[in-house]
């Protein structure tokens, strides 16, 4: 891993000192909240804490003044220190902070503080007493109280879904920004996790949950930042990816291709067809025709069946995949309409957001009536 780091002169380097808990905070370009979050973090550290702390800026390739912020706050605040990498990414940042950590414990938090720090003594103290090796937060927990918008909750449901169907994950919430690791733990699962930005988190708890580390969730309440920097379709596909990765199978990686052509297909049809029908039958029109051209496409490349055997049963599994995603399209659509007159633009986002949740169960449904026949 090529980075580079700059330290404050006089400043002890973090490796030298023991500590139990080291608190990293990573950051682009965040020199307007980044003093406020900080002595929000180290008060409430201070106050509530019991256990031996420090805190550690890593400013991921800033543009902006976020060094300089970062290294005021070093001099400032007694438990502070500030590191500099040249290349962004976030899973970069972390693999650097805790592969040189002598903490025994090491936890992350974003900046935007969007989790409510309360949840953090919960969330360290199964890690301190030897009961856990991971421990995360979840927005996802029944007793969280999260406010965000609907295509994020969407988006995060979805995506969490994912992973329990394709990756057989049992955790509920891989991408709150609010975990933390025993130092030992990471040190055995870091040279495993190749992703060096936002699937970092999902590989990191993937691996542990099949090397058989014990995962504790805290439930958190939690405020979407308006702000954040994530961008969404990049950091998608950029998961989808990694997904694919981690199944280390080139069924899924043919699956999901399919899946994105047949999207991209579907959509392109229904605005077409939208332009001369109304939305519920361009979308069933448009449905039809490339839901059977999944089909077959993932019997003979996903699945490596070809000729007539088992032709029916094959196309049976995806006439119910069909219904699935009409189903879902369908809702989707009716909804939107009921709030209003909208753009072909958000009937376009509605259906893309259906069509994921309807890939995951066509996922599921063909691989039931068709993997058997190939080697996952």
């Amino acid at each position: 891993m090529s980075t580079a780091s700059d330290r404050a002169p006089g400043v002890a380097d973090a490796t030298m000192v023991a500590t139990a808990v080291e608190v990293v905070i990573p950051v682009y370009n965040e020199e307007r909240q980044l003093a406020a979050s900080v002595h929000r973090v180290a008060e409430f550290l201070r106050a509530e804490l019991p256990y031996s702390h420090r805190i550690l800026i890593v400013d991921n390739a800033s543009t902006d003044g976020t060094w300089a912020v970062a290294r005021r706050l070093e001099a400032e605040l007694p438990t502070v220190e500030a590191r500099r990498l040249e290349q962004k990414g976030r899973g970069r940042a972390l693999r650097a902070a805790w592969s040189a950590s002598s903490a025994d414990v090491v936890c992350y938090m974003d900046v935007d503080l969007s989790t409510d720090l309360r949840a953090f003594l919960p969330l360290v103290a199964p890690l301190l007493s030897g009961h856990s090796d991971v421990a995360i937060g979840s927005r996802l927990h029944r007793d969280s109280r999260v406010r965000r918008g609907p295509k994020r909750e969407v988006i995060s449901r979805g995506y969490n879904l994912l992973l329990r169907v394709l990756l057989g994950a049992t955790f509920s919430d891989a991408q709150c920004g609010f975990k933390a690791v025993r130092a030992d733990v990471a040190r055995a699962l870091l040279p495993q996790i190749r992703d060096d930005e936002w699937f970092f988190d999902t590989e990191l708890l993937v691996l542990a949950q099949r090397a058989g580390f014990r995962i504790h969730e805290v439930p958190v309440d939690w405020v979407d930042d308006p702000d954040s920097r994530v961008k969404i379709v990049t950091t998608a596909l950029a998961d989808l990816r990694g997904i694919a990765r981690l199944r280390d199978g080139l069924g899924l990686a043919s699956f999901l291709g399919i899946g994105l052509a047949s999207m991209l297909a579907y959509l392109v049809l229904y605005l077409l067809l939208r332009q001369v029908a109304p939305a519920q039958p361009a979308n069933l029109l448009a449905l039809v025709i490339t839901a059977v051209a999944n089909t077959a496409a993932n019997r003979r490349l996903t699945f490596g069946v070809r000729g007539r055997d088992g032709l029916a049963r094959h196309h049976l599994a995806g006439l119910g995949a069909f219904l699935c995603g009409l189903a879902l399209t369908s809702g989707a659509l009716w909804c939107l309409h009921q709030l209003g007159r909208p753009t072909r633009l958000q009937e376009a986002t509605a259906l893309v957001l259906a069509n994921l949740s309807a890939t995951v169960l066509r996922y599921g449904v063909l691989r039931r009536a068709i993997g058997g026949v190939r080697a996952w």
